[in-house]
């Protein structure tokens, strides 16, 4: 955070201190991982003598593609939050299929599979077999490219490993919310998960180094509400400069542009706090993220964690490890795939 974000915060510290009396209270209800994942442990294939080196088999490949491709990043953590919040953190959106999740329109824009697939085949090869869950190497490797992505002090921490792969993928199950939805909306639908508000706050940061399409912000610009007229919430300079990138409307055969949701440091794919000084002045791209500041359950954390990245990079964490512990499968539950995109059942290589 620059010297200019910080005096933007500031300059309502007795807002900030309220806030963060707030928070106490409600950081007590997030401090555990759920129930359903007490079964995941640290070094679970090293303690089973199964895969040892895992993580670092894993960290090595991430890093490889991360030097030629740094947006490899957000497409990793989009895939993770696209299938820890529909079924759990089963690697179902990772199936193939003509009705599999990666079908649905919510998740058509998902990409960085590759990597995935690259990884499984490493770990497979080094370690003698399919004996790490394509589930597991998910969550590693979201955890291994957020570090890369930060400057120092980014967000590396422990994953609880153990989880199976799940058995099937339905695009009819992806309810993923609108990036329109209200801040009452979305902390609902977290509560729905198995998550709370910190949470929502929390994991709502990850869009400092994420892009939007156009048609996900045109009618901020133009007609919010059907008014004829840009959302009142957005800053002037914000709209002028959206406005700029994202025309009112598309030349036939003109793809939809993306903008990046942080200018400072979404570019480069800086993992930073810089998402929530954006918040604070009214200048989010997103309407999802700009509602954070007028809800009086997500507007504290907001303004702690826009004055305070080592607190967002542990609350980060925290909740990361949190989604990834949502209805996990272990033990006998599902498989370990030997491909991440097809159950063993249907995979074409298994007779």
């Amino acid at each position: 955070m620059d010297q200019r974000e910080g005096w933007n915060v500031m300059a309502i510290t007795l807002v900030v201190a309220v806030g963060l009396s707030l928070y106490v209270g409600r950081m007590q209800a997030a401090v555990t991982l759920p129930p359903e994942s007490r079964p995941l442990k640290r070094q679970f294939y090293k303690k089973l003598n199964t895969c040892a080196n895992v993580e670092a088999f894993v960290q090595h490949q991430v890093k490889l593609w991360w030097d030629k491709d740094k947006s490899i990043a957000p497409k990793l953590l989009k895939i993770l939050y696209a299938d820890c919040m529909i079924n759990g953190c089963d690697a179902s959106i990772l199936l193939d299929g003509p009705h599999t999740e990666k079908k649905a329109i919510q998740d058509l824009s998902v990409d960085g599979f590759r990597l995935i697939d690259k990884i499984k085949t490493v770990v497979d090869d080094r370690c003698k077999g399919p004996v790490v869950s394509c589930a597991d190497i998910l969550n590693l490797a979201v955890r291994d490219a957020l570090h890369l992505a930060g400057a120092p002090g980014a967000p590396s921490y422990p994953v609880y490993l153990g989880r199976r792969d799940g058995l099937g993928s339905n695009a009819a199950w992806v309810d993923l919310p609108s990036p329109s939805i209200s801040s009452e909306g979305g902390l609902a639908y977290f509560r729905s998960k198995g998550l709370d508000a910190q949470d929502y706050v929390t994991l709502l940061g990850s869009h400092t180094i994420g892009k939007a399409h156009c048609s996900y912000i045109r009618n901020r610009l133009y007609n919010f509400n059907k008014t004829g007229k840009p959302d009142p919430t957005m800053s002037k300079s914000t709209l002028d400069k959206l406005r700029r990138q994202c025309p009112s409307s598309l030349k036939k055969g003109q793809e939809d542009p993306t903008v990046f949701l942080t200018d400072k440091y979404g570019p480069n794919y800086t993992f930073s706090n810089a998402y929530y000084s954006n918040v604070l002045s009214k200048d989010s791209v997103l309407r999802v993220d700009q509602q954070l500041l007028f809800n009086k359950n997500t507007s504290p954390k907001v303004l702690e964690y826009a004055g305070k990245f080592e607190e967002f990079r542990q609350g980060f964490a925290l909740s990361m490890s949190r989604m990834g512990g949502l209805k996990v499968l272990t033990g006998k539950q599902g498989e370990i795939r030997r491909n991440c995109r097809f159950t063993n059942k249907n995979n074409p290589k298994i007779k």
